[in-house]
């Protein structure tokens, strides 16, 4: 691939920005016709290195650090930003294994990527390799706690309307921190037994309802990276695992976001980075 031929006049300008989605080998692919990313920009590659870095040019009125730093608390914008960035990621890894960056990922312009694949070549290629012909799946698991039972109440009841509710709450405290460890300890069980059939697992941190838009408690929010042959296996696993008071829900395959991350936060160059 020739990274000249992909090279935009805007470059050279301070009122632009290279937005990079993700990085693959520099096979000669070309890019998918028609592919459009962020902002309805058009999707372009720079080659370096024996890498290739998909990009857009962006406007940095747009996806500069200041108004990114605005635009990140529109949950709208960053909805759709997400979806676009996600959508190109997904074309590029159909036709080899990518790497994907994180979201709203800006650098001032295409020779920064370059002087990154140069930097960061052998993680790049380290990272290419341990995913090839490997998808990551998405695993949540949830439990209502308010509708386990509380322990038995005492039997004998002694003092008054005080001590009754005392009783009373310290049951339910009770009832609560059994449900919790129970729940805590199914979470770990479902997620021993996906991470015995995945190259790779991470479990990241629990959404709140709002984020999740289920009322129950997440005790699981888990990521695997299987092997694409072993998919069928592994959704199965998932299905037997549901049950027991608890609701495991599967998501995927995706792009393997949570086993590419090659964030370098000492890098000066990136305008922004969420």
């Amino acid at each position: 691939m020739n990274d000249t031929a992909n090279e935009t006049p805007n470059d050279t300008l301070r009122d632009t920005g290279t937005y990079l989605y993700a990085v693959t080998r520099d096979l000669g692919l070309k890019v998918p016709e028609g592919l459009v990313g962020v902002a309805g920009t058009p999707v372009r590659a720079v080659a370096h290195a024996g890498l290739a870095a998909y990009v857009s040019t962006v406007p940095l009125s747009l996806f500069g650090a200041e108004p990114l730093r605005r635009s990140m608390e529109d949950l709208d914008w960053l909805g759709r930003t997400a979806r676009a960035h996600h959508h190109v990621v997904e074309a590029v890894a159909e036709g080899c294994p990518a790497a994907p960056v994180r979201l709203v990922t800006v650098y001032s312009g295409d020779d920064q990527i370059r002087q990154l694949l140069s930097r960061r070549h052998d993680d790049f290629v380290e990272v290419l390799a341990r995913i090839a012909d490997r998808q990551e799946w998405g695993v949540k698991a949830y439990v209502d706690l308010s509708a386990a039972a509380p322990p038995e109440e005492e039997t004998v009841q002694a003092g008054g309307p005080g001590a009754a509710y005392l009783r009373r709450r310290r049951q339910s405290i009770r009832g609560r921190e059994e449900s919790w460890r129970k729940a805590a300890a199914r979470a770990e069980e479902i997620h021993e037994a996906l991470s015995s059939l995945a190259i790779g697992s991470r479990r990241h941190r629990a959404q709140d309802p709002q984020l999740s838009g289920r009322s129950e408690l997440m005790i699981l929010n888990g990521a695997y990276l299987v092997e694409r042959d072993r998919a069928g296996e592994f959704t199965r696993a998932v299905e037997g695992l549901r049950g027991q008071g608890v609701d495991v829900e599967l998501t995927g395959p995706w792009a393997p976001y949570s086993f590419t991350d090659l964030a370098d936060p000492a890098e000066p160059e990136v305008l922004g980075d969420a």
